[in-house]
C-alpha cells in the first residue's frame, strides 16, 4: 500500500496549547473511536513523552520526528489489540517492580504536594521533609509510586537533598513521578534528577486506584 494511501487515512490530532492532561486524553478519545493511524502534534516535551508511553502500552508503534519550531510530530499506527481494546486509566501506568518483587500489588501510594513537612519554620519543614523521604525505605512495605506535585516537585530537583534516597527506592522498584506542569511553573523541568514526568490524568488514577494514599502532614 503506497503512502498517499496511508496519508488519506491519516487523523491530525492537534494538541498544541493543551495543558496536561488534554494530549493524552486527545489521543484516547481518537484511538477509541477507531481510528488506526494518527498524527499527533505536541509543544512540550512532557507531552510528548505522556502520549508515547500511553500509546505504547496500548501495543501503538510510535515514531517520532525531532522538535522543530518548538513542536513535535508524533505518528501513532495502532494494532489489532490498541484499536479493540478501549483505553482505560486504570492501565495508564504499568506494574511496577516493587510489586512483582513483592508476589503482589501493595496498593501503597505516597503522596507528597508541599516543599515542607507541617507548618512553621519553612526550613524545617524543608529538613524534615527531606528526612521523611530518606527514611520511607526502611518502612514496609514499600510503596508502588510517589506522587509528586505543587512544591513537592523539589524533591526530584537537583539541589535536593532526597535524591539519593529517591533513586535508591527506584532501585528497589518504587516508581517516582513528578508533576509537569508543576515542573514547568517553577522552572525546574531541567533540573529533573530522578523519576520521571507525569500528568493530571495519570495522577488521579494512581490516586483513585490506591489501595492505601499516604502523605506527610
Amino acid at each position: 500500500m503506497n503512502w498517499m494511501f496511508w496519508k488519506k487515512k491519516t487523523t491530525r490530532v492537534d494538541c498544541r496549547g493543551l495543558t496536561c492532561p488534554q494530549p493524552v486524553i486527545a489521543v484516547k478519545d481518537a484511538l477509541e473511536v477507531g481510528n488506526r493511524l494518527l498524527e499527533v502534534v505536541v509543544d512540550n516535551e512532557a507531552a510528548k513523552d505522556n502520549v508515547t508511553r500511553f500509546a505504547q502500552d496500548r501495543n501503538c508503534t510510535v515514531t517520532g520526528s525531532e522538535p522543530e519550531n518548538g513542536c513535535w510530530i508524533l505518528m501513532l499506527k495502532a494494532g489489532r489489540v490498541c484499536r479493540r481494546k478501549q483505553a482505560d486509566p486504570e492501565n495508564y501506568s504499568c506494574a511496577s517492580a516493587a510489586s512483582a518483587g513483592s508476589g503482589g500489588s501493595s496498593g501503597l501510594v505516597y503522596v507528597i504536594s508541599s516543599a515542607s513537612m507541617g507548618q512553621g519554620s519553612d526550613d524545617l519543614g524543608w529538613a524534615l521533609l527531606q528526612t521523611y523521604v530518606q527514611t520511607i525505605h526502611k518502612i514496609t512495605p514499600l510503596p508502588e509510586k510517589i506522587l509528586l506535585y505543587n512544591e513537592g516537585v523539589r524533591l526530584v530537583a537537583e539541589e535536593s537533598g532526597a535524591l539519593k534516597a529517591l533513586e535508591q527506592l527506584q532501585e528497589q522498584g518504587v516508581e517516582v513521578l513528578a508533576c509537569g506542569t508543576c515542573l514547568n511553573f517553577y522552572e525546574l523541568t531541567s533540573a529533573l534528577r530522578v523519576g520521571r514526568i507525569t500528568d493530571m490524568y495519570e495522577i488521579m488514577s494512581t490516586v483513585n486506584n490506591a489501595a492505601k494514599v499516604v502523605s506527610p502532614s
